[in-house]
């Protein structure tokens, strides 16, 4: 089974560029009524990203770029539990 995760959806290029992606996220472009269109994808494996793209757009898939993502994956999203002090 494939597992894509979109991170961003129909999105702008330019969010491709920011280093708080995972190292893993990839721009995908394709055209939607002849307009391109952007997501920001993760997947195990490329060839997954590719299968998943391919088979919803066919002809009209483009390609897929790595982002500028620097983050850990498993760290993506993370945020710390909130502590309660004890008074």
């Amino acid at each position: 089974m494939t597992k894509v995760n979109i991170l961003f959806e129909k999105c702008e290029k330019e969010r491709a560029k920011d280093t708080g992606l995972p190292y893993t996220a990839y721009l995908v472009t394709y055209l939607v009524d002849g307009v391109k269109t952007y997501d920001i994808s993760t997947a195990n494996k490329t060839v997954e990203l590719f299968d998943y793209y391919y088979d919803k757009y066919k002809k009209n898939f483009i390609r897929f770029d790595q982002a500028n993502g620097r983050v850990n994956p498993k760290l993506y999203g993370y945020q710390s539990p909130e502590s309660s002090k004890k008074s």
